[in-house]
Parts: C-alpha cells; structure tokens; sequence
C-alpha cells in the first residue's frame, strides 16, 4: 500500500467518524468578508472568533459548503457546524438560510458571532433576538431566515473618535497590534458563551458576560 493509499484511507475513516458522529443540532456562524483585504479588520470580529474556538478545538474551517468555510465539533456534548460564510458580509443570509434548510435546524439552535460598532471596543454583549440594529449581515440573515429569534453574541468594535468618519470604513479598518492582542483577550470567553448557550443557558451566560 501506497502512502497516497494511506491517506485516502485515514480520510475515508475520518469522514465515517464525522458522518457516525450524526448531524448537527446548532449552527456557530461568524461573520465577515472573505479575502486577505478583509483580514484583522473590525468587520471580520465574527471570523476571528470562529477561527479561534477551532483553535482551541483543533480543527480547521475550511471545508467549503453552504457557500461557506465549514467544520462540525461538539462544543457542551452538542454537535454544531462552525461556519465562515463567503458570500461576503451582506449575503450572509444565503449561507446561514441554507445550512438551516440542510440540516432542519430551527432559528433557536443558530448563534450569529458578529462585531457591533454600538459597543465600546473589546466588549461582549449577548441577545436572544432583536432587529437587525443597522448590521447588513444580520439584515439578510433576518430576511432569509424570515426569523430575528436567532442567538447573537456581539462582539464591540467601538465608534470611530470623530463623528464625521464614515462608519463604514471604519468598520472595515485594519485592528491596531494592540487591538488584536485586546480582541484575543475576549476570545478566550467565546468558548465558554458557546457552551452555555447551546445547553440553553442564555440567561446565565448574559449575567456573566453582559
């Protein structure tokens, strides 16, 4: 047997585990653009909270399905699909919408990591539902879904200093070294947030991290 036998045959083995391990009960997606322009920049919080859950969990998003970079883990004894929608920010609906579809999960089980230019910089904020709050992502998520009752764990990218900056330039700016080294910080906690939210225990993790 070959090597390349041997890696097609860990591959089988690894998929029928993945498949055994049975569907996803919760969608994880984050949001943010795709592309090494988009990279480190505020709007990307959702992607750089995603990346660092797999991590942690030690596995890689980047099984492209639902028009998305995808991996399915279990996070709190529940198995979730992480996604990293690539139809850029104001299509994440389509992604989102079609993963719901495939696997029958209802808006209650999808958890939306987004970044929120309302919240001071580094400040985590969690809501069972609410309006799309001016975020293009959740306005097409809202639309496709026909739903707002979807978890979101907002992640606070601050406001520009001057009130004339153009809010959505900043959103699509570079984080500072520091910035990033902050927004690591608060990372750290998503994993905890996630576990307790898909246990149903939304109350418990905004008493603690709200």
């Amino acid at each position: 047997m070959s090597i390349f036998d041997i890696f097609a045959k860990l591959k089988r083995q690894n998929d029928q585990k993945q498949e055994s391990a049975g569907a996803p009960e919760f969608i994880i997606a984050g949001l943010g653009n795709p592309g090494k322009r988009y990279l480190n920049t505020r709007h990307n919080s959702g992607f750089l909270a995603v990346d660092a859950v797999a991590k942690r969990l030690d596995i890689s998003v980047k099984k492209i399905k639902f028009q998305s970079l995808t991996a399915e883990c279990t996070i709190a004894q529940k198995r979730c699909l992480l996604m990293k929608p690539s139809t850029y920010m104001n299509l994440s609906g389509q992604a989102v919408a079609e993963a719901m579809r495939f696997y029958k999960i209802l808006i209650h089980n999808v958890i939306i990591i987004h970044d929120d230019a309302a919240l001071p910089f580094g400040k985590i904020r969690i809501r069972k539902k609410g309006s799309d709050g001016g975020h293009n992502g959740l306005k097409n998520i809202i639309r496709l879904s026909g739903n707002n009752n979807f978890l979101r764990i907002k992640i606070g990218i601050g406001a520009p200093e001057h009130s004339g900056y153009d809010l959505a330039a900043w959103a699509l700016s570079c984080m500072s070294a520091d910035e990033l080294e902050q927004i690591g910080d608060v990372m750290k906690n998503i994993d905890d947030i996630l576990s307790l939210l898909v246990n149903g225990k939304t109350d418990e993790a905004m008493n603690k991290y709200n």
